[in-house]
């Protein structure tokens, strides 16, 4: 039980604290993977790497883009700001990411992404840990990113998710852009 409940409170603070996070289905794709060498999460995604057009950052650039993006969104050395800017949506929940950011849990967590299988130019699955002073906490999850506004974001189901966890299953109480998010 006190892992179950760790378990749900590294989501929460890995998800709203250090930025993202996804618990979306599984699965495995054939696409191009990224692997990067450090766990340490890349502190921004810079502006003209982040717009990039999918049809111009075809194939390995693209799940380069997409990597960069996931494991800033999860780095505490990434303005609130970025954040924000790297979740679908997320403006919808700047409140909840800059109520989280001072979160010590938060503070020690990063990403690591393990692949990235692009479905669409709109839309790749990323497998994922969620790492916790260097050790994993959440292995190989399964996410959605997302290419909104000239950006590839982390998506708003896989975010959801994770605050879903947090909360014990029950998404009554999450932000009304969660009740729409598939």
């Amino acid at each position: 039980m006190k892992a179950h409940k760790l378990l749900s409170q590294l989501a929460l603070a890995c998800a709203v604290g250090a930025g993202l996070a996804a618990c979306g289905s599984s699965g495995t794709s054939s696409a191009p993977s990224s692997s990067p060498s450090s766990s340490a999460p890349a502190t921004s995604a810079s502006p003209s790497a982040a717009s990039a057009s999918p049809s111009a950052a075809a194939g390995s650039s693209a799940a380069k883009l997409i990597a960069a993006n996931w494991t800033a969104f999860f780095s505490a050395k990434t303005s609130i700001n970025q954040r924000i800017n790297l979740l679908q949506d997320g403006s919808a929940f700047a409140s909840t990411i800059k109520a989280q950011a001072s979160s010590t849990l938060a503070s020690s967590a990063t990403a690591s992404v393990t692949k990235v299988a692009l479905e669409s130019a709109t839309q790749a699955k990323v497998t994922y840990s969620i790492l916790v002073g260097g050790q994993p906490a959440l292995a190989n999850q399964s996410g959605v990113a997302v290419y909104q506004d000239g950006t590839w974001k982390v998506g708003l189901a896989s975010f959801c998710g994770l605050l879903t966890l947090e909360n014990g299953g029950k998404t009554s109480s999450l932000p009304a852009a969660c009740q729409t998010a598939g």
